[in-house]
């Protein structure tokens, strides 16, 4: 989007102008209602403006030197990885790289990791066992408008990305199908040409069960799996007991609806293969997403031009922000931290020794869950993210929370996070500070900085240089970017700190080495990998091979088992969660937005109407909804779209986290958001 900035009522005596942007591919010019209204931030007054000490506002010396000196006291009695660092899926490729070095170089801890790890992790974990590479859309997203078939599994885009919306739609007019499955018969599963609509927590099975039909039915592109893959036989073997019928009896899918799917797909002469969060977040995600790409193997997908497996993304920088160093296992560039070459090539940018640079730390729920523990942070430094309302089992998370001996959150409003911290530092947003963002094709776009911010409010970067300065005995710095002087290896211009990402990616996964400031603005974006400046950038990085070892994509055997909770008699019913239109993640910004809160003002449980008859249950009246975790309230909303064994609840307010299940995957770290057990009972 476009911001124009002018004399007025603005947050340094400016007022906002929001347009889209018309040369960015994957929105064309398009905004959904959370863009359209997002400068309301800019210009309200519930903006943070000043640094918080226990609740009383004090100047930015105190608050910086209260923070130094606790980390120093933590570290002093528990060691590095007394300070935990937890990151956001929405910061700027700068900040989250930054973040990444200063929680390595400064703190030396190796307990780090963000909230993409709740999105993105499941997909992808398994991209990188098929493919070597985890790239959302390893193609543009506007090839999905000249496909003939599109498959996608647990996303409903026309709420959550409106935008992407028009793609899909474009395919649909040229006469192309759209097949979605979904528990639930969402915005976008009513403009499907095919609706698939399994039991929550089924997905995998019914992936099994559509390459088994492929397979019999003749539709496996013998010539490309000979020639571009490896590991079919194993995986031919490992489907055969999946026949239609058993699918029917575990999914509820029907026969003859799987048998169709099958053969669009089959008859297609392009077809992509996409998943949302709804196939990923469950403790078998990973293996769920490894079953659609198996499928998407089988008939020849990707690698070809027009065709492929895609994820489709959740958070603004949800591909960058996973890239370059904020997660518990990588260094920038896609890089594993226990790598040797990878540790001694970014030490090398960092002017550190290898050897001092932390392993891999826990993952988002383990670190969450180990907070306050003997041997788990005792501090945490929380940018970006308010897992008070998005963890799973948030009640728990917040009790982890309220045990520290430190809690310090950036935020730009007072999140529910927030309100719990020792220390809240008040930071700039969106439209008052530059960076680089990259969408889910790995396309590096430019952010601009439009406006001022309130006085009194700084850049996470500035935060970052002003802990490092006070923290300088502490911080690891030699002959590198910067030397010992955190003022130089911290640097609070964009710029800066991209031109050194560049540097610390060069040679990774995602190379960043060729992409320049000055080309994203002249190419409207460049596609990773770009090792060099004279390189075009990929926007098919298959094509031509895999990025694995011999150059193939990997089949990989996977078996369906049932959700690590099930219903039984004492909680008969599955919840599933997600988003509505109007809101976004955990909601700290949108549920600030006047018009936003017109459209749905607060939490809600969607029930069948057989299952509300059942209970007594009338539209409008408030429900208790009841897990083994905790309980929620929401008012009822009786709809035919869901399953009558199912209830839903957005997932934007406090209550639908209190219920979910953090039984985590055992390869993305993910926890089973998407299906938990629950009853039901009437308030009053």
């Amino acid at each position: 989007m476009n911001v124009a900035a002018g004399s007025g009522e603005g947050g340094a005596g400016e007022t906002v102008t929001i347009t889209p942007r018309q040369d960015i591919p994957a929105n064309a010019g398009g905004l959904c209602q959370k863009g359209w209204t997002a400068g309301e931030l800019l210009t309200g007054g519930q903006r943070l403006t000043t640094p918080l000490l226990h609740g009383e506002p004090v100047g930015w010396d105190e608050a910086l030197d209260y923070v130094a000196d606790r980390i120093r006291q933590v570290q002093a009695e528990h060691g590095p990885n007394g300070v935990a660092v937890f990151g956001g899926g929405g910061l700027t490729n700068e900040k989250a790289y930054q973040l990444g070095k200063f929680a390595r170089t400064v703190l030396r801890t190796s307990q780090i990791d963000y909230n993409g790890r709740f999105c993105m992790s499941s997909a992808a974990a398994a991209s990188n066992r098929a493919f070597g590479m985890d790239r959302g859309l390893p193609f543009p997203i506007t090839d999905l408008a000249e496909a003939d078939a599109v498959l996608l599994a647990g996303g409903n885009v026309a709420e959550t990305m409106p935008p992407f919306l028009r793609h899909l739609t474009a395919m649909r007019e040229r006469g192309g199908s759209l097949i979605v499955v979904d528990p639930r018969l969402t915005a976008t599963a009513r403009q499907a040409d095919l609706h698939l609509q399994p039991t929550p927590g089924t997905d995998l099975a019914l992936a099994l069960g559509l390459l088994h039909l492929a397979i019999t039915e003749g539709h496996v592109d013998e010539s490309y799996v000979a020639g571009r893959t490896t590991g079919f036989d194993a995986v031919r073997t490992s489907v055969a007991s999946w026949w239609p019928e058993r699918v029917e009896r575990i999914t509820g899918v029907p026969v003859a609806h799987m048998r169709q799917a099958v053969a669009i797909l089959g008859g297609a002469g392009r077809a992509a293969i996409l998943t949302g969060r709804g196939a990923e977040q469950h403790a078998k995600g990973t293996d769920t997403v490894s079953a659609f790409i198996n499928l998407a193997l089988a008939l020849g997908l990707p690698g070809r031009p027009g065709s492929g497996y895609g994820c489709v993304t959740g958070q603004g920088n949800g591909q960058g922000g996973r890239e370059h160093g904020q997660k518990a296992d990588q260094l920038p560039g896609y890089r594993k931290i226990d790598d040797p070459a990878a540790r001694e090539h970014v030490a090398r940018v960092w002017g550190v020794d290898p050897r001092d640079l932390p392993g891999p730390g826990r993952s988002a729920y383990e670190l969450l869950d180990a907070l306050g523990t003997a041997g788990g942070p005792r501090a945490l430094l929380l940018f970006g993210s308010n897992p008070v309302i998005s963890a799973p089992r948030a009640g728990h998370v917040t009790g982890r929370l309220d045990s520290l001996d430190l809690l310090v959150v950036s935020d730009l409003v007072m999140s529910e996070t927030a309100a719990m911290a020792d220390v809240v530092f008040p930071t700039a947003q969106w439209a008052e500070e530059g960076g680089t963002m990259t969408n889910l094709e790995g396309r590096v776009l430019l952010r601009r900085r439009a406006v001022s911010p309130p006085p009194g409010v700084r850049s996470d970067l500035e935060i970052l240089q002003g802990l490092a300065v006070r923290l300088r005995g502490l911080f690891s710095g030699g002959h590198g970017s910067g030397g010992t002087d955190p003022v130089r290896a911290f640097p609070t211009e964009p710029r800066e700190v991209f031109d050194e990402l560049r540097r610390a990616s060069a040679g990774g996964v995602a190379d960043y080495a060729g992409i320049t400031y000055e080309r994203i603005a002249a190419e409207t974006g460049v596609f990773w990998p770009c090792p060099a400046e004279d390189h075009p950038g990929t926007p098919r990085p298959f094509l031509d091979a895999f990025p694995t070892p011999d150059g193939r994509a990997r089949f990989v055997p996977v078996e369906h088992r049932p959700p690590g909770e099930d219903v039984d008699e004492e909680y008969p019913l599955y919840l599933t969660t997600g988003r509505v239109l109007a809101h976004y993640q955990s909601g700290a910004q949108t549920r600030r937005i006047a018009a936003l809160n017109a459209v749905v003002a607060e939490t809600f449980v969607e029930v069948h109407p057989d299952l509300a008859e059942r209970l007594e249950v009338s539209a409008g009246q408030r429900l208790r909804v009841v897990s083994r975790r905790g309980v929620a309230e929401g008012v009822a909303r009786v709809n035919p779209a869901i399953r009558a064994d199912t209830v839903f609840m957005p997932f934007h307010w406090a209550g639908a986290n209190l219920l979910t299940n953090p039984e985590l995957d055992p390869v993305s770290r993910m926890p089973e958001f998407k299906v938990c057990a629950v009853r039901l009972e009437r308030v009053g």
